[in-house]
């Protein structure tokens, strides 16, 4: 029986699957700790850890894996960049895996494989299986993105496809981790709102608690708040839109679970589409925590 091989490897822990290639039932799945504080060398230590202990349990032998990862490898330099687990910046991830392992990987970041999953597994295939552009949104403590046209994630030259979350936005969001101001992410991450919030109201809240006193409609703070990730939401996907016309969005991460950006977000993006009505479909994700580990087995 043929196998589909992924892992996601996370800031506090490394996940494995396999996958029935024709089914897309799993056959096995497992967790190791990332550890990522004992350095690089450990972590690689981690992954083949994890490899083998599939092979033993599954009785499976990949012929190669995929692997999602919180940055992306550079196409260019075969190094990896922008990774919140930043032992792992400036190295040829890739090919050091695969060495350790005796397997091929190919790599791809964390928001592509959540974009891969829910097409081919998730909400795209159950809602709109004929979608052939899809554009995944990863909205929470970054923002960030991944496409998948005709099935496949486009990492693109740089291996940035997808990432709008670093385009300018607003000056007001100040100072980007990035080196730019007024990022995307600046504006309308958790992070971003809840300082946001804090700086007109003079009180520190969790989104969360900010998003039920906009509900509760007795928090002017949390209505400015929650109006300005609304306005900006519009104003930023619809970029995307107007470059890539994509069929369906899945907005996955904290900040997308709040109902109100189907809505009155969905109607701040039609008033920014260079078109005089708007058609893209939003789309809850349906797979949750699993839409990485699946994603990557799809690579």
């Amino acid at each position: 029986m043929e196998s589909l091989w992924g892992i996601d490897m996370g800031g506090t822990k490394i996940e494995g699957i396999i996958l029935n290639s024709q089914t897309g039932e799993t056959i096995s799945r497992l967790r190791v700790p990332t550890e990522g504080h004992l350095g690089y060398e450990h972590v690689l230590g981690q992954i083949n850890k994890l490899v083998n202990s599939l092979k033993n349990e599954s009785d499976h032998t990949p012929e190669k894996i995929g692997m999602g990862t919180p940055g992306t490898m550079d196409p260019i330099l075969n190094v990896m960049k922008n990774c919140n687990s930043t032992s792992l910046n400036g190295k040829n991830l890739q090919a050091d895996i695969s060495k350790i392992t005796g397997i091929p990987f190919i790599l791809s970041n964390d928001a592509n494989c959540f974009a891969v999953a829910e097409t081919k597994l998730g909400i795209i295939k159950q809602e709109m299986p004929d979608a052939k552009v899809v554009f995944g949104v990863i909205m929470g403590t970054g923002v960030g993105g991944g496409l998948v046209v005709n099935g496949k994630v486009l990492g693109g030259r740089q291996g940035i496809g997808g990432e709008w979350g670093h385009n300018h936005l607003d000056d007001s969001g100040g100072l980007c981790y990035c080196g730019k101001t007024g990022c995307v992410e600046t504006i309308i991450s958790g992070p971003a709102l809840e300082k946001y919030y804090k700086s007109i109201s003079g009180e520190k809240k969790q989104l969360k608690d900010i998003t039920a006193s906009y509900r509760a409609g007795d928090d002017p703070s949390a209505s400015l708040t929650m109006e300005r990730l609304f306005t900006y939401f519009g104003r930023s996907i619809s970029v995307v839109i107007n470059i890539v016309d994509p069929d369906a969005i899945v907005i996955g991460g904290g900040v997308g679970n709040i109902d109100e950006l189907y809505s009155i977000g969905v109607e701040e993006v039609k008033k920014n589409v260079f078109n005089h009505r708007l058609d893209t479909l939003f789309f809850k994700p349906m797979l949750g925590d699993s839409a990485g580990v699946f994603g990557a087995a799809f690579l």
